[in-house]
């Protein structure tokens, strides 16, 4: 008989090694869909490794890519903390997103140094002040905010589509639903020439490092921690729960808005419905696998960036489906929540007792 007991003692050693390893698990159980599809396995792995690493663009994609996943991952991984289930954090990037493009497409008129800050703050408070109500649901009606949260990246999106077709379309823009542009002054720049890499991902790095030192060494992370830990504890011991949700729900939506900011600012240049592939609902996936750790989250969106934008090449290269990504980031986050429970239990067997009539039986 298997018996599942908790570990009353985890070495930093063995809980950094569980997650390698389940990496490795699933890039090994991905194999299994790529044999069947056609494809050479060695062959693919190594168009993955190139298409990600291969060269400068490639670095630079795959950077491109990471942004705004470490900012969905670090709005995720901040709200999972507290127990409190962000699942909105596409729609929070939508609505930083329009609200970066309703300040920053020529409606103010300012040198960059002012401009950019205010897009950043505009995007901020859109994506928190949109996670704020589920939060208030959930701290005064005891609403379920994954399912309020997932339902208003619905919303949003569909909002976004009537604003975009509506008072928000480029006139210039040939028919297509999409904003006006972002002025120069509002345009976050290149960190190279002929890349795409700007400097979203030095704010998402500074982002990471806030978050860290918040969670580690303030009072608002302790805060944080304790109330995801026990509730009634955190209540018992003179912590604001409800204020602590409403401050978690503000930081969480506003890094979420973030996203938005950076991909308008940094890459398009202009807001359309489809300027996200998900990075909202692949934040979720990035958190997990980074065990809510701020650090962690980067390690994780570059990996997660680092299988997308390896996928499209090896697909290029050998005709086998891009969807093998998501199969790898999906066998990736169940092999790291199985390893997640190894984590906290190890595994006894046990020799089940016989009971008085059996031992009879036999004697």
């Amino acid at each position: 008989m298997i018996r599942f007991e908790p570990r009353s003692n985890v070495s930093s050693l063995f809980a950094l090694a569980l997650p390698i390893v389940a990496g490795i698990t699933a890039l090994a159980l991905a194999a299994i869909p790529i044999a069947a599809a056609g494809g050479e396995v060695f062959a693919a792995y190594g168009h993955i490794f190139k298409g990600a690493f291969g060269s400068k663009f490639a670095l630079s994609e795959l950077l491109a890519r990471a942004t705004p996943l470490i900012f969905t991952g670090l709005a995720v991984s901040v709200a999972f903390r507290a127990k409190l289930w962000n699942i909105g954090a596409e729609g929070q990037l939508y609505v930083g997103a329009l609200a970066a493009v309703a300040v920053g497409s020529g409606a103010i008129s300012a040198p960059a140094y002012i401009m950019i800050p205010l897009i950043m703050l505009a995007g901020m408070i859109a994506g928190g002040t949109l996670m704020l109500a589920p939060t208030l649901l959930k701290t005064r009606l005891g609403a379920d905010e994954v399912v309020t949260t997932l339902l208003l990246n619905f919303v949003v999106l569909l909002f976004v589509q009537m604003m975009l077709e509506g008072p928000m379309k480029d006139p210039m823009g040939m028919g297509w639903p999409q904003s006006e542009p972002m002025t120069s002054a509002a345009t976050l720049p290149k960190m190279f020439p002929r890349m795409r890499i700007h400097w979203g991902l030095v704010i998402a790095l500074v982002s990471a490092i806030v978050i860290y030192i918040m969670m580690k060494r303030s009072v608002w992370g302790f805060e944080i921690r304790a109330t995801g830990e026990n509730v009634s504890a955190a209540k018992h011991a003179g912590i604001p729960v409800t204020s602590t949700f409403i401050k978690v729900g503000l930081i969480s939506g506003a890094l979420a808005g973030l996203a938005g900011v950076s991909e308008v600012a940094g890459l398009k240049g202009y807001l359309t419905s489809d300027i996200s592939p998900g990075f909202g609902y692949t934040g979720v996936v990035v958190a997990m696998l980074a065990g809510l750790s701020p650090v962690g989250v980067v390690i994780a969106a570059v990996f997660i960036a680092a299988v997308f934008v390896g996928a499209d090449s090896m697909s290029r290269a050998m005709g086998v489906s891009s969807y093998i990504a998501d199969l790898v980031v999906a066998m990736s986050l169940i092999c790291v929540l199985i390893s997640s429970l190894f984590v906290r239990f190890k595994i006894r067997f046990v020799q089940p007792k016989k009971t008085p009539l059996a031992a009879k039986g036999e004697a």
